[in-house]
């Protein structure tokens, strides 16, 4: 629900102490990344992140496709399995593949995007919704959406919300998100496209979004995930759907983190850093900037080994010393 405060139309939330402190462990963590290069990662793991994310998410709406047939798909290989399905994988594909296309202040954009990721799924893709829709649990009507006649003012509201708003990024993404489940502006697809937006709006602030399969957590507590829905719309406030998917974007972000602690070996840390630091030439000082908790000692060893295993050439001597990748 959104209401208006001093000419800027704003979304109702409060600022707990949870939020506040999801952010700043957000917000460090970000800095981690990006110092370690973890915010460019390999295509193979590109690849192996997108299909996660297009797994969990279209999971949550019942899709049966998995890991390695969504692969497939990607890889134009055939693939056995529910037609409806299979055209959701193919369309999510299509839009994740485009997602740096889309504009997440223009409604335009947002139309566009569903027009595609709801194509030949459902009538009329891309329109908002003309008929009255509520959202039933057991035997009760758990969330009855706005009539059709004033959705497009309340998604005009909630992009001008997202134009003019001077809130955290963090916050706005997930406020974005949780009023397109409430408005429900379409007939189908509405928590794809939730969180969708969120990630585009994020990944234009922070690209390492992109590739960051946050809605894996989200799948895995999908029962908790409906339940802060639930909340905030008793509450008529989006409090307890930010703290839970701030809490599911900590999360990813940590396992993000655990990636640099899993490479163990020179091979392995070698490897990595060729893949990921794109530069004509770096010294040993680059190289222990990316693995920020090797002693000197190892990075001389790990680069003696690259050396000796062709997989970077060194070039001068002592303090002049610098390696090119082969």
């Amino acid at each position: 629900m959104i209401v208006s405060n001093d000419s800027i139309i704003k979304p109702p939330y409060d600022i707990t102490n949870t939020i506040l402190n999801l952010i700043t462990e957000i917000s460090e963590k970000i800095g981690e990344i990006n110092a370690h290069h973890l915010d460019r990662p390999s295509p193979e793991l590109r690849k192996r992140n997108r299909v996660k994310t297009i797994k969990a998410s279209l999971e949550i709406e019942g899709n049966t496709l998995s890991e390695r047939q969504i692969t497939a798909i990607i890889e134009n290989k055939r693939v056995i399995g529910p037609k409806e399905d299979i055209v959701e994988v193919i369309n999510a594909i299509d839009v994740y593949e485009k997602i740096p296309q889309f504009d997440p202040s223009s409604v335009k954009s947002f139309l566009k995007a569903h027009q595609l990721l709801m194509k030949g799924l459902i009538d009329h893709p891309g329109k908002f919704r003309s008929k009255s829709v509520g959202i039933v649990k057991g035997k009760e009507v758990a969330h009855v959406a706005p009539p059709p006649e004033h959705l497009p003012s309340l998604v005009k509201d909630l992009f001008a919300y997202y134009n003019t708003s001077d809130d955290p990024v963090l916050i706005k993404s997930c406020v974005i998100h949780y009023e397109i489940e409430f408005i429900h502006p379409f007939m189908d697809g509405n928590g794809r496209m939730g969180r969708l937006w969120q990630t585009l709006i994020l990944m234009k602030a922070y690209p390492l979004f992109e590739f960051l399969p946050f809605e894996t957590i989200i799948k895995d507590r999908q029962k908790a995930y409906y339940k802060a829905l639930e909340l905030s719309d008793k509450k008529g406030k989006s409090t307890r759907f930010i703290e839970f998917i701030l809490t599911a974007i900590n999360e990813s972000l940590d396992e993000l983190l655990r990636l640099q602690n899993r490479l163990n070996t020179a091979s392995e840390r070698i490897s990595y850093f060729i893949e990921i630091v794109q530069l004509e030439s770096f010294t040993r000082k680059d190289y222990i900037n990316v693995f920020k908790d090797i002693s000197t000692a190892t990075a001389s060893r790990d680069l003696r080994y690259g050396v000796e295993k062709k997989m970077i050439v060194k070039e001068g001597d002592k303090r002049n010393t610098k390696y090119k990748i082969r």
